[in-house]
Parts: structure tokens; sequence; C-alpha cells
């Protein structure tokens, strides 16, 4: 492809809506005991863009996250994710559709101990069909992206710092090219110059193509990475702004 039909498809696949969401609910339990997770969430997110998820704790940000990449579902409302509803979908339709299309960084990072950095971040590849030597090629690879050597990479995660495991986990999202990632905290761990390394990295890569990457997070330092930032409380969005600096973006006009 050349340069300019790559640009003619970027700016035409640009701003298009990646996910729409519109009164989605979800509540734990019953009953006394019943909490409302979700209130109504109206929410749009575009392709080409890099949204934060910001709010205090308990507010619902890692419940969203977690309807918008099929890891549970709504009760209430209607949401659209790349095209698809995962209410619509089967169990392992879902399950094929995000092992495609979804790459996921947890707070918690999710790693395998007992498999080395290469053999965690090439996971998604093998669910996906990809050979074992071609799969743990890629891996590496993408570990080297993120700052890892030839022997951090044969690492096992207990012999990995706190920051490095989150450098795996993000590694693991990004390694089978999905069209959107959702990250809870992926810079939690990491100090100043690693998490801008990192969020540097997941920009670059929600502007390549039609992507979409939805972060919640606390962290003051990576706001400047936003193209919007969407606010959360009791369940709902309040308000989408601009990072600082740009200026806010009424919430009917995202």
């Amino acid at each position: 492809m050349s340069g300019n039909t790559m640009k003619s498809f970027i700016e035409a696949t640009k701003n298009q809506t990646a996910v729409r969401c519109h009164g989605v609910t979800k509540t734990y339990g019953q009953g006394k005991a019943a909490v409302q997770a979700l209130r109504g969430v109206d929410l749009e997110i575009r392709t080409g863009e890099l949204l934060m998820l910001v709010g205090p704790s308990g507010c619902g940000k890692t419940t969203l996250i977690s309807v918008l990449a099929g890891l549970l579902q709504r009760d209430g409302g209607d949401c659209s994710v790349l095209d698809h509803d995962y209410k619509q979908m089967s169990f392992n339709e879902t399950t094929r559709f995000r092992g495609r299309n979804i790459g996921f960084v947890f707070q918690t990072f999710d790693l395998i101990p007992a498999l080395t950095a290469a053999e965690n971040v090439a996971t998604p590849l093998l669910i996906n069909g990809v050979k074992w030597p071609a799969a743990l090629e890629k891996a590496g690879a993408v570990l080297k992206v993120v700052g890892f050597d030839d022997r951090m990479i044969h690492s096992l995660p207990t012999d990995l710092s706190g920051g490095q495991q989150q450098r795996v986990a993000v590694a693991r999202a990004m390694v089978h090219d999905p069209r959107m990632i959702v990250c809870d905290e992926p810079t939690s761990a990491l100090d100043s110059e690693s998490g801008h390394m990192v969020m540097s990295l997941m920009r670059q890569f929600a502007l390549g193509k039609d992507r979409v990457l939805v972060v919640v997070t606390h962290d003051t330092r990576i706001f400047e990475f936003a193209d919007r930032i969407a606010r959360m409380e009791d369940g709902r969005i309040t308000r989408i702004e601009n990072p600082p600096s740009r200026g806010n973006v009424p919430l009917n006009n995202p």
C-alpha cells in the first residue's frame, strides 16, 4: 500500500463510531444485597481514538470496560462494539470475537506464572491459530519494543519487577493486532518515564488504523495522551472533556 493510499485509508476510517452505548446498566447481586454498578451509561467512542475513563474508585469504570470487552453481559440498554452486539452472539461466537478483536491489560497483570514473558505474550497468537515458533518470534519482537532484552524475554513473571510485569501485560494486549484494547490502570506500577513510554506506544497503536483504545486510570501524568476524557460518577458518564489545555467538549457533542 502506497503512502498516499494508506493516508487516505486512515482518514476514511478515523472518527467512525467504534463503540456506541445507550442506557447500559449492570447490577451485581440481588435483593437488598444488589449493587447497581452501571446506571444508564451513554457513550460513543470513535476509531483512531484514545479515550480515558476516570473517576473515583467504585464508580463503575472497570465494570464498563468489562462490558465493552465482552467479559460481562450488560443487564439492560444497547451496546454495539465494532459493529457487534454481544447479546446477539453465542458464548463461542463471543469468545472468538474477543480473541481476534480485543486486547486486555488487567490491573493485576494476570500473567501465567509457569510461562516465560515471551510465552505469556504469545498466548493470544496461539489462541488465534498461529504456530508456536512464529508466535514466540513475534512475542519476542513486541517485548523488545517495550524495552525488554533477550534475557528478560525468557524470564518467568516471578523474576520480573511489577513494572516489568506490567510491560509484559501491555505487550500481550498488542501482539495480535486487535482492533480494540481495554486497559485497567496500565501505568499503575510504572515510574513516570516507563509510563510515558508505554502510553506513547499505545497511542501509536490507537492512531495507526481503524482501532480504538480505552484506558481506565487515576494517573493524571498520562492525561496528555488522551484524545478525550470521560468522567464517571455513580455508574454514569457525567461529562466528556478534552485533555488539559484543549478545552472541554460538551457531553452531547463528543
